[in-house]
């Protein structure tokens, strides 16, 4: 059986199993990036809870909270050690020169989340790339 591109121009499965309580939750899992911006890591500890509250109740939002929660926390990771870099090199100067750009990388996982919770709460399956697993193949 070939497999077929799930890529943006590859008509994407909607998911009517899950009702609209249950999208909405979904949703509410990809956004807990944005508390991250003003707590640092709560996001990340808030879509853990929304996984353990949900992983007997609702399949699809424990899958949602899950993968929002690895995102998240390689996010975590990749900017902590890009901004203790950033500040490591501002005492020779050229951090200064880094800043803009990392305040602009701190926001590329709050955005792509809220891009996310929109294909999630109208119904559109998503999954991150490196922490979403690999797409889903279509029953012929």
């Amino acid at each position: 059986m070939p497999y077929r591109d799930t890529g943006p121009a590859a008509p994407t499965r909607r998911t009517p199993e899950a009702g609209g309580e249950e999208r909405a939750w979904a949703a509410l899992a990809h956004l807990t990036v944005w508390v991250n911006l003003f707590t640092g890591f709560l996001g990340t500890l808030a879509a853990l809870c929304l996984w353990l509250a949900f992983r007997r109740r609702s399949r699809e939002v424990a899958a949602h909270a899950l993968q929002a929660f690895w995102y998240q926390l390689l996010w975590l990771v990749l900017l902590g050690a890009g901004w203790a870099l950033t500040l490591l090199l501002t005492l020779v100067l050229v951090g200064f020169l880094l800043m803009p750009l990392m305040a602009v990388l701190t926001l590329v996982p709050c955005i792509h989340a809220a891009y996310a919770a929109w294909r999630v709460a109208g119904g559109h399956e998503f999954r991150y790339p490196l922490v979403g697993g690999p797409p889903r193949r279509e029953a012929p």
